[in-house]
């Protein structure tokens, strides 16, 4: 279901064919600490499979988010950004409302993120270190390394 919401200049969308790729793909390869040197093919499958929130002024994109989700007990919130002239207008505070307050995403045990530098703002709509981080686990690609060349298996 594509929903929309609007506030004054700005708007968010789940539209799907409303983003932009080239400005979300640009923004997480080059400007985001987390997904350095990601292939646009990557963001286009990471974004098609995820209920994705395009941030709009007008008709530009000007920030973006995504929750990968069942839609039954887990969410995890992904590669949230508002571009830099569009900060200090309080749209991050929005576009977190926005997606908490969606009615499909609601009722989960559990949401998770990572963040190195927006502990703040997350904390702010309920986020809190993992209660039991003993129980949690990672499995990274052995291929894969936190190297410029990330992206590209060895």
């Amino acid at each position: 279901m594509i929903m929309e919401w609007h506030n004054g200049e700005y708007t968010i969308s789940t539209e799907r064919g409303r983003l932009d790729f080239a400005v979300i793909h640009r923004y997480i390869s080059d400007e985001s600490y987390w997904g350095k040197g990601r292939p646009i093919a990557v963001v286009r499958r990471a974004i098609e499979n995820s209920l994705p929130f395009g941030v709009y002024h007008g008709t530009e994109l000007v920030g973006f988010a995504r929750v990968v989700t069942d839609y039954a007990t887990f969410a995890w919130l992904a590669d949230v950004f508002i571009l830099e002239g569009h900060r200090g207008r309080g749209l991050s505070k929005w576009l977190m409302e926005t997606i908490i307050s969606h009615p499909e995403l609601q009722g989960f045990r559990r949401w998770v993120l990572a963040t190195k530098d927006a502990h703040g703002l997350y904390r702010r709509f309920g986020f809190q270190d993992l209660h039991r981080p003993e129980r949690w686990m990672e499995r990274p690609d052995p291929k894969m390394s936190e190297s410029p060349d990330y992206w590209e298996p060895r």
